[in-house]
């Protein structure tokens, strides 16, 4: 199985702003391209901060000090690198409670943003793109059974599996490989085996 990676759900060639940006150029950039934050980079190209309309408000508010994006940013930056998994970026995102990553290359050079909007694309793949997937991918190339063997009901990204299988080991092995799958929401397990034992939900 292939999982979209940060370069394919990325935004290339990011809107970004220098150290020296003021806040009502920062607040035009914000509206005219409708993203909540942008970063800001130095004379290479690199990432030092970032600069989002919290920041704005914040600084509005407060109305003291120097409104420049290095004045107003947070830093240090949290970036991703574009070959990193949609999961993978998605974890980072969580665990610095951050709604955007710059996304950088070898050299730290920013490449592109991802946004949470980004990620939501996963959800958006057709049913039968899933459902061909598992099949193809899970059931026959990687689990090397009949496709026939098992039947596969996406509706809305929710997977149902139903069918005989021979060993009980197998049902839990299929159901974490389609949880992996990118666009899968849920798994239903309503697998059966030979001795008659039958799964269970899970998501």
């Amino acid at each position: 199985m292939r999982h979209r990676s940060v370069a394919d759900l990325m935004t290339p060639t990011a809107v970004a702003v220098q150290r020296g940006t003021s806040f009502k150029e920062i607040a035009r950039l914000l509206d005219e391209y409708g993203i909540t934050a942008v970063p800001v980079v130095d004379d290479d190209n690199r990432p030092v901060g970032v600069v989002s309309e919290a920041d704005l408000l914040r600084r509005h508010t407060a109305k003291d000090g120097p409104s420049t994006a290095e004045a107003m940013m947070s830093s240090p930056v949290v970036t991703a690198r574009p070959s990193w998994t949609a999961v993978e970026a998605a974890r980072l995102m969580e665990r610095h409670r951050v709604k955007r990553l710059p996304v950088v290359d070898a050299e730290g050079r920013l490449i592109g943003v991802l946004s949470r909007s980004d990620l939501l694309q996963l959800f958006l793949r057709r049913d039968r793109s899933i459902q061909e997937e598992i099949r193809e991918d899970v059931v026959v190339r990687i689990l090397r059974l009949s496709p026939a063997a098992v039947h596969i009901d996406v509706d809305e990204g929710l997977v149902t599996l139903s069918g005989t299988l021979e060993r009980r080991g197998l049902g839990p092995i299929l159901v974490r490989l389609c949880e992996t799958v990118d666009g899968v929401v849920e798994v239903v397990d309503r697998l059966t085996y030979e001795d008659g034992d039958e799964g269970s939900s899970t998501g």
